[in-house]
């Protein structure tokens, strides 16, 4: 039997999915078909390690343990540094600025280091939390209530103008600038325009033929896979989302999501599903010609594991992203029927997920996609495709066949 791999990135989402997001260790267990024990050990290892955990195999060297002392050492230092870019116009100001600046950021860096880098005390700090609340406080936190009741029933398209105006036909007397102060600091934004999707400049080369030629089905599975990505948007920018899918039971063998659209994204989606397969054998591996694909890396990691390439042919396909990223619907884009899957399975992320969601940072748009893969789609979503079974039922009962 072939040792099951897991990515780092695949056992810190597994890990969040425990300890930050609620859901037990059995029913994880159940989710991702992951033993518990294991899950428990990788919680232990991300415990004692934080962002360290998940090195690799075997015992840390002298060496590495020093790495991860200096690693420690420099995200404090890092922390320090992003504390005074935050914070470090409010210097000049009263403690109370500053410990209201410690309050806000809780959950981004520990108190003590905030408190260190901004020099006020954590005794000060606590007491400041249990002291009686000033009439300016309560004020703004009856404003900010109302508020939020005209942003929400806006659909949170309203801006700080629009909102003012219904606060003041609510009776509440206010400035322009008290409702811009309080919404920034609710983060409500008006809901922008379309954004134009980011642009790919990377050069394009034909690497392969279209080996696929549209021929979506397959016997077993680890015989024909197929590969893209697309985009997700956050309040912090775009989150770039690749996948990897098994076109015999339609399953997201591998994953992976990044700030940056570069070729180490696909390459990690294809590691991940390699490892998750068993680094299968007469493998067909089909993408668009996008420049992450035709990238050097990539190729590379094709070919030392035997897998064969096949790409759509050249043709409007970074205008057919475009057409994909932005929304729209073009059924007679040539581009689209030619990795129709990946498609499918993106429309369903999306529509299913997606645009369901206000992602206020990149963080929760990774944990839910996350959560829509592992949790919902692989073992639970049935496809109309195969017999309205989910992707991993369906591998079930065609090995017991």
């Amino acid at each position: 039997m072939t040792r099951r791999m897991f990515s780092r990135e695949f056992k810190q989402e597994a890990v969040e999915l425990i300890t930050k997001r609620g859901v037990s260790m059995a029913q994880a267990s159940r989710d991702l078909g992951i033993h518990a024990t294991v899950l428990r050990r990788w919680v232990r290892a991300a415990e004692a390690d934080g962002p360290s955990a998940f090195p690799g195999n075997g015992k840390l060297t002298p060496e590495q343990e020093e790495l991860r002392a200096l690693r420690r050492e420099v995200t404090k230092l890092k922390a320090e540094r992003d504390i005074f870019k935050k914070g470090g116009r409010l210097l000049r100001q009263g403690p109370a600025v500053m410990f209201g600046f410690v309050a806000k950021h809780r959950g981004v860096w520990p108190v003590s280091w905030m408190c260190d880098a901004l020099g006020v005390s954590r005794s000060g700090f606590h007491a400041w939390l249990t002291r009686s609340r000033s009439a300016r406080e309560l004020r703004d936190e009856e404003l900010s209530s109302a508020i939020r009741a005209s942003f929400l029933r806006s659909d949170r398209t309203y801006g700080a103008r629009r909102t003012w105006h219904d606060l003041l036909e609510d009776g509440y007397t206010c400035g322009l600038h008290c409702v811009e102060r309080l919404m920034r600091q609710a983060a409500f934004k008006a809901r922008p325009k379309r954004r134009q999707p980011p642009k790919d400049h990377g050069t394009r080369s034909v690497i392969a033929a279209n080996v696929l030629e549209r021929e979506f089905e397959a016997n077993g599975p680890n015989q024909k896979w197929v590969a893209d990505f697309t985009y997700i948007w956050t309040a912090e920018g775009w989150l770039y989302v690749a996948a990897v899918i098994d076109l015999f039971s339609r399953r997201v063998v591998g994953w992976s999501m990044s700030d940056q659209m570069t070729s180490q994204m696909v390459t990690d989606a294809l590691i991940m599903a390699i490892w998750r397969r068993g680094r299968p054998k007469e493998l067909l591996h089909h993408s668009d010609q996008g420049s992450q694909y035709t990238s050097e890396p990539f190729q590379r990691l094709l070919a030392d594991h035997g897998i064969t390439c096949s790409m759509s042919r050249s043709g409007n396909v970074w205008e057919f992203k475009t057409v994909r990223a932005s929304g729209l619907n073009d059924p007679g884009d040539h581009s689209k029927a030619q990795n129709a899957a990946m498609e499918s399975f993106f429309s369903s992320l999306k529509t299913e997920r997606v645009r369901r969601k206000t992602y206020r940072t990149r963080r929760q748009a990774r944990a839910d996609v996350f959560d829509y893969i592992e949790r919902f789609y692989n073992p639970t979503r049935r496809h109309s495709t195969i017999g309205y079974l989910s992707p991993m039922t369906f591998e079930e009962r065609a090995m017991k066949a």
